[in-house]
């Protein structure tokens, strides 16, 4: 039962740290916030064994750059599914990314520090699961929890450039998808985000459920992030 409620956390925690943290911090700077909180969720997004915040803002920003062309590092639509989904992330050319993508992060050293030693937080929280629940804890809680995590964040990749719906005609094929935002706390609404990319609010609408958005709102208000970028009226008024 303890491995199973660690599983569940881990799994949304550091989703978290992905969407709101890796994803609209780091590669689109959707909000603003201090340098501690910087590192605590550049820290925790480690944790979810996707690489360093630098190497993972670096390519999504070639991702919105080059979307589903043959420049983009993960599009269904040139590739194929299954490249999209994951074998981009284990392919040796994707190994390392340009910093000079990313300089508006890359001169602060304590994120070159977490991108170079991104396997540090991940090996610290696999030694705090074992201390707290044994090797159940370690296999179920940690690892078969990361694997759920890495389908449910590589699904916005995959899926929902796929299946889902169109309200913005983009320059790409990204998808609004219901399931995908549940599993991935707002990710789904992706072609929405493609539209306006800044938004820290990827569910335009009160229907379309963005919890990561929701805890962000819940931030702001105690000052640990400010300035939450929202879409404009104007966008909304056109849908």
């Amino acid at each position: 039962m303890a491995s199973a409620l660690i599983c569940i956390a881990l799994y949304w925690l550091r989703m978290f740290a992905i969407t709101a943290g890796y994803h609209r911090y780091f590669a689109h700077r959707a909000y603003k916030t201090g340098r501690s909180f910087r590192f605590f969720l550049g820290a925790l997004g480690c944790c979810a064994m996707q690489k360093g915040p630098l190497w993972w803002a670096a390519n999504h920003r070639d991702h919105h750059k080059y979307s589903d062309t043959d420049d983009d590092p993960h599009s269904p639509i040139t590739r194929s599914v299954w490249w999209a989904h994951v074998g981009w992330v284990l392919a040796p050319a994707h190994d390392d990314a340009s910093w000079e993508k990313i300089r508006d992060l890359s001169r602060y050293p304590e994120l070159r520090f977490l991108d170079r030693y991104h396997y540090l937080p991940p090996f610290l929280l696999g030694v705090l699961v074992w201390l707290a629940a044994g090797w159940t804890g370690l296999v179920v809680g940690l690892f078969v929890s990361t694997v759920l995590l890495y389908h449910g964040v590589f699904l916005v990749n995959s899926a929902a450039h796929l299946f889902g719906t169109r309200r913005y005609e983009t320059t790409d094929k990204s998808r609004n998808n219901w399931w995908v935002a549940l599993l991935t706390m707002g990710e789904g609404w992706h072609n929405n985000h493609h539209h306006y990319m800044t938004s820290a609010r990827q569910g335009f609408f009160w229907w379309e459920i963005d919890v990561s958005y929701y805890i962000l709102k819940g931030l702001e208000v105690f000052g640990v992030v400010w300035d939450v970028r929202e879409p404009p009226r104007k966008l909304l008024k056109m849908a």
